[in-house]
């Protein structure tokens, strides 16, 4: 059975890439990514990403996310410069370490920042360390989905 952090990550995926102007149009997206839910769920999500709808020229209104103008959040071209410094991650309690190499912290912390996850409360960065904190109740799993988006964890 999938998460409530994976069903979100899929809605908020597809309102940031395709241009949907229902909830039904959303849950049937939903439905071919294998997640199965209530019209009730889908709008209690919707809610805590606080989705709301723009204008478009086609469409009318369709769903975006705080910070989602028009246009999908596309990472830097240059992305993958910083994630090439990334060494590891550990887990200890409810904070996460990620280990760097010297000078790459910044910038994958940034990266990290950048996505505004909801799972990621947020970061701190030195040289070569990111000290990452969680929002309550997310779990190790979790916080791993949302980092894999832009480091290779597993």
């Amino acid at each position: 059975m999938k998460t409530r952090t994976q069903r979100l990550l899929a809605i908020r995926k597809i309102i940031e890439g395709e241009a949907v102007s229902n909830q039904k149009d959303l849950l049937k997206r939903l439905g071919k990514a294998g997640f199965e839910l209530t019209q009730a769920t889908l709008s209690r999500d919707l809610k805590f990403l606080q989705a709301g709808k723009r204008p478009d020229k086609e469409k009318g209104y369709v769903y975006s996310l705080p910070g989602n103008n028009s246009e999908p959040i596309s990472q830097p071209a240059n992305i993958n410069f910083p994630l090439n410094g990334f060494v590891s991650i550990d887990f200890a309690h409810h904070m996460i370490v990620i280990r760097t190499l010297p000078g790459y912290a910044n910038s994958i912390a940034y990266t990290i920042d950048a996505m505004d996850a909801f799972e990621i409360m947020g970061t701190i960065a030195g040289d070569d360390t990111i000290l990452l904190i969680p929002r309550e109740g997310i779990s190790k799993e979790d916080v791993i989905n949302v980092l894999a988006v832009v480091l290779p964890v597993e």
